[in-house]
């Protein structure tokens, strides 16, 4: 990458950060304003499960019941609130002359024992000459992790998902491929949308905050994908100056 490109790409990340950061200064105040009540609101609910931890009467039980629902839905709204913070959180990155290979094979030590345990196996073919690329690590991790997420969610029978690397003319490139449910052309449009989700549970931010992080980076994502086939998604990133 020439200086003048590399010089282009800053700017639009500055650009970029300050786009957002009105967003996450009110993302922020808005979390603030939702978690000090709905932290109440948990706690009082988990009193009122254990005074009816040994209900006996089917009043009682029915009444557990809905607590016990309650409870599942203001979890699903904290998950969602904190999905969301993760999309609107804007940072400088924290950038260290990487190799991917190393990255995604810690991933792959931190997600397996769960992947087992759903019948996924995750095959990593890597490319054993790999330009160092530009990356703050952990910020990267959450995409990828994002990436496997959504591949596992498409595998409700199990699978396989395949990491691979290599490099391109001017950086490296990964592609995430599962054997999963896919998608029809009008989901694969619409992925990347915030709230977008097929899932019931599904908060709808894990793609796109995945993008982000990547478009942060200067890098690129792609998705081919067929329903009844699998799902690719490729990430392009360049190499490190």
């Amino acid at each position: 990458m020439s200086a003048e490109q590399s010089s282009v790409n800053d700017e639009q990340n500055r650009r970029l950060r300050e786009q957002y950061t009105e967003i996450a200064v009110l993302a922020g105040g808005l979390a603030h304003e939702i978690k000090n009540p709905l932290s109440t609101i948990r706690l009082n609910l988990g009193l009122l499960a254990e005074d009816f931890a040994d209900a006996k009467s089917l009043r009682e039980q029915r009444a557990l019941q809905k607590i016990r629902l309650v409870e599942s839905e203001c979890q699903r709204l904290n998950d969602v609130l904190e999905d969301f913070l993760r999309f609107a959180r804007v940072r400088d990155l924290r950038r260290t002359s990487v190799n991917l290979n190393n990255v995604l094979q810690e991933m792959i030590d931190f997600v397996a024992p769960q992947a087992e345990g759903k019948g996924i196996e995750l095959v990593p073919y890597f490319h054993p000459n790999l330009p160092a690329t530009s990356l703050d690590r952990e910020l990267f991790k959450q995409a990828v992790l994002n990436l496997l997420i959504n591949a596992q969610n498409a595998m409700p029978s199990g699978g396989q998902v395949v990491l691979q690397t290599q490099p391109t003319s001017a950086g490296v490139q990964l592609d995430v491929i599962d054997n999963g449910v896919g998608m029809d052309a009008e989901t694969v449009a619409q992925i990347f949308r915030p709230f977008f989700s097929t899932r019931r549970d599904g908060s709808g931010l894990g793609l796109p905050t995945a993008r982000k992080i990547i478009e942060a980076h200067n890098g690129t994502i792609t998705v081919q994908s067929a329903v009844g086939t699998g799902t690719r998604f490729t990430i392009v990133l360049p190499a490190a100056t």
